[in-house]
């Protein structure tokens, strides 16, 4: 039996402090099923801390997070900037999540083979994962988020520190990921990446949202001057 959706996510009033600092405050929005959302801003806007939140590794010190149906941590991945891998082979990071949700070892093998299939890592699967180069390394991040087959998969600037080349190629599998119906809702700091990914944008300056909707609009005529000076590629800090 499939899991019930978890979506929409509806955030309300979120706000985070640390060390006396607010990193995030009243930051309201609604996630729903569709295409990429990417998350922008400047450097310190709070973009990574805002999706600590979503997923559930950091609790909000205002506001709500609410999901559509309980359950929902079982139903979201996350993959980081700079992946977080075992000391073990690839395909033995591959079956690490799918046994800690008790899964047949023959639909774990099932998955396992599906998800090398999809980032092209099949030859490398008795590799080392850290052996890998940073590019097949995050593929392999991503890999393990779609063989768990979330719902929802949070992705935290996960082409920041790959070469074009790499970048491209994760793109490509986040489409792919994308395709399959999962809601993508990645933070990222390159507008030309936002451009090729988003169905929806969340603009975020110092901790707040400047500005949220549909992508082709919100590029082409952003609302508030903010916003604008942002996109113009004015606004750093």
């Amino acid at each position: 039996m499939s899991a019930p959706p978890i979506l929409p996510l509806r955030v309300s009033g979120l706000g985070f402090r640390a060390g006396g600092a607010a990193i995030l405050a009243e930051v309201s929005l609604t996630i729903a099923a569709g295409p990429p959302m990417l998350i922008l801003g400047p450097n310190g806007a709070g973009k990574s801390v805002l999706l600590r939140l979503l997923h559930g590794l950091l609790a909000p010190s205002t506001g709500h997070i609410a999901w559509a149906a309980t359950g929902a941590q079982a139903a979201q991945a996350m993959v980081f900037q700079r992946p977080v891998l075992l000391r073990r082979s690839v395909a033995a990071n591959l079956r690490y999540p799918l046994t800690l949700r008790g899964l047949p070892r023959a639909e774990q093998a099932r998955r396992v083979a599906e998800a090398l299939a999809l980032v092209g890592l099949e030859g490398l699967a008795e590799r080392p994962a850290r052996a890998l180069s940073g590019g097949e390394q995050q593929l392999l991040a991503l890999a393990r988020a779609a063989a768990c087959r979330p719902q929802v998969l949070f992705l935290d600037e996960p082409c920041a520190s790959l070469d074009p080349a790499a970048t491209r190629r994760v793109e490509e599998i986040i489409g792919a990921i994308a395709a399959r119906g999962c809601k993508i809702v990645m933070t990222t700091h390159d507008l030309a990446q936002a451009r090729r990914l988003a169905g929806e944008i969340v603009l975020l300056h110092r901790g707040r949202v400047m500005e949220a909707g549909p992508a082709a609009t919100l590029l082409a005529t952003p609302r508030t001057p903010e916003a604008a000076a942002y996109l113009r590629g004015e606004l750093l800090c």
